[in-house]
């Protein structure tokens, strides 16, 4: 794909992450289900959370192909290394990850995930904006650009880092609150909430993975960041 056209691709990309992002955190406070939006807001929420690194994502991207217009090669290769680092351990394995788990669950049965008090509150087009598109969109990423993926061990300790982040932020949610942030959590013992969380970063690293396959297979081997 051309630089420009790659360029005005992740601009829109940043742009509709930034209109679903704010369009999310500013849903009108009185009409928020209070059992839903306690402490920590929507930023409690992993698919919030994910707009946010989507939206930094693709600002980061189109930073570097307008560095790659205008000639300034150096800085662009540093922009560039960025890119793929947030990429291949975070924005690719977390966007299929909210995206399959989701619907996964929400088919099985929705108030464990997504409780019917927010459809008269989140819109069908913003519920698939966050949990549905993210999906197409990252494999879109893969094949329009390729990412240098960084050594496995230290993919996974950094995957494996942000996912110990987060799930140390649900559990001081719950200690505050009493309240778990998804009412799945409130299923289980402490030792099976253990397995699920251990069985859950066992998924998200199998996606990891696959987006690597996925680059591999589409682009090679090759030193692809010019």
């Amino acid at each position: 794909m051309e630089i420009s056209t790659l360029a005005t691709y992740h601009c829109l990309a940043f742009v509709w992450y930034f209109f679903v992002t704010y369009s999310i955190t500013h849903v009108r406070t009185e009409e928020r289900p209070s059992e839903v939006f306690l402490y920590g807001g929507q930023w409690k929420y992993l698919t919030v959370l994910n707009l946010v690194l989507q939206a930094v994502f693709y600002g980061v991207s189109f930073l570097a192909d307008a560095l790659r217009l205008i000639k300034k090669l150096r800085c662009a290769k540093c922009i560039i290394s960025s890119r793929d680092l947030l990429f291949s351990v975070l924005a690719f394995p977390v966007s299929t990850f909210v995206c399959l788990s989701f619907w996964t669950l929400y088919t099985y049965n929705r108030e464990l995930v997504y409780p019917k008090s927010l459809d008269g509150v989140i819109p069908l087009w913003l519920n698939h904006a966050m949990h549905t598109a993210v999906l197409p969109f990252a494999v879109l990423e893969i094949l329009a650009t390729p990412h240098r993926y960084p050594a496995k061990k230290k993919g996974l300790i950094l995957l494996g880092f942000v996912a110990f982040l987060y799930i140390s932020w649900v559990l001081w949610i719950y200690s505050v609150t009493g309240k778990w942030v998804y009412p799945l959590f409130a299923l289980f013992s402490p030792a099976g909430l253990a397995a699920f969380f251990t069985c859950s970063l066992a998924i998200i690293v199998s996606f990891y993975s696959f987006g690597e396959f996925l680059n591999r297979m589409i682009w090679g081997q090759s030193k692809f960041w010019f």
